[in-house]
């Protein structure tokens, strides 16, 4: 060890003298990068110069207004051919513990809640097709009296509401129809006791088949 701690102010000293200057082999510059902040603010500078920026927000604003008026259709739901009916039990296991204000628990995990024990379904919920009048002419005399609520999984709700007088609602993402497993419209859900009760109703003959 003491052998290792002479030999190494040697080597240092060595290693120092081996360092040389080789000064400068080539053109150099200095690294320049531009700021990106700036380019954004001249880009937004541009734009806005050009008109472009106005346009774009009327383009925006077109696009808002047409998916608000129709939005998206929800894929995977067709025509219900013939009637079926099943239950569905919302009942939901808690996974963690649910506290009040004071941090007491209210609902310790593991708990199976139903919540139809507490908020009721009073009116249907009324699964429909918006372009397809025969499904809308149908629901309109069927619940007339009625308050059910009017879903759409296709086709313009507020041009509906302005025609029937009537609010109509829209499943976006299909959200609703994958929650009860609806595959075919009209649809209508129910509260029977502490179930819901889904029905794929058939209203008109399937295409191609006899009335």
């Amino acid at each position: 060890m003491k052998r290792l701690l002479v030999l190494l102010p040697a080597f240092l000293a060595a290693a120092s003298a081996q360092a040389r200057d080789y000064g400068q082999q080539g053109a150099v510059w200095p690294v320049i990068e531009p700021d990106l902040l700036q380019q954004i603010h001249t880009r937004l500078q541009h734009l806005e110069a050009s008109g472009e920026t106005a346009r774009l927000g009327e383009e925006l604003k077109r696009r808002t207004i047409a998916r608000v008026n129709r939005p998206s259709p929800v894929e995977g739901v067709s025509l219900t051919e013939a009637t079926r009916r099943w239950t569905f039990d919302p009942t939901i296991t808690v996974d963690q513990d649910i506290r009040d204000d004071k941090n007491r628990v209210i609902i310790a995990r593991g708990t199976r809640v139903n919540p139809l024990d507490t908020v009721h379904l009073r009116e249907p919920l009324v699964f429909l097709d918006g372009d397809d009048p025969e499904q809308i002419e149908w629901a309109s005399k069927r619940y007339a009296a009625t308050g059910a609520k009017f879903i759409l999984v296709s086709g313009a709700p507020l041009e509906l509401m302005k025609v029937r007088q009537r609010r109509f609602y829209f499943d976006q993402g299909g959200t609703l129809v994958k929650h009860f497993g609806i595959a075919h419209v009209p649809a209508i859900v129910e509260q029977q006791g502490r179930l819901l009760i889904v029905t794929e109703q058939a209203v008109k003959p399937a295409p191609g088949r006899p009335s």
